[in-house]
């Protein structure tokens, strides 16, 4: 799976280092996850989409870097996005067309916003469409 010059901008824009633990949120089919997975060494991305069928495609389309331990995918929304039991915290969250952080759906997206802000480790990083952005204070 390639990524289209669209989602290579996004994920080059994030200042991942090898032990990054990373959410995507809307991950689709899995593109950048995978990209996100190839750059981890000991760190770790979670994909999540509201989308069961996003969902099962990224399972399929991650099988390796899953197997490896890199990527995990989890059925989720963003408003409705919890840490599992024992979950670390991410450094770095992001998203490209999800439209409770683009603003097409303010009111998911102020939801979507506390639970971003409830997973983020300290000094975590919000970015969607490629831009940071700054997360409201727990």
């Amino acid at each position: 799976m390639s990524l289209s010059p669209r989602l290579a901008a996004v994920v080059d824009a994030l200042p991942l280092t090898p032990r990054s633990r990373v959410l995507e949120i809307g991950c689709g089919p899995g593109a950048a996850a995978r990209a996100v997975a190839a750059r981890l060494v000991d760190g770790h991305i979670l994909a999540i989409d509201r989308s069961a069928t996003a969902v099962a495609q990224a399972r399929r389309a991650c099988a390796a870097e899953i197997a490896a331990g890199r990527l995990s995918v989890r059925q989720s929304s963003a408003e409705d996005f919890r840490l599992e039991p024992g979950e670390e915290p991410f450094d770095i969250v992001f998203a490209a067309r999800v439209g409770a952080l683009d603003g097409r759906h303010p009111d998911a997206g102020r939801k979507a916003m506390a639970r971003i802000a409830a997973a983020m480790a300290p000094g975590g990083r919000l970015f969607v469409d490629g831009r940071e952005v700054t997360v409201p204070e727990r």
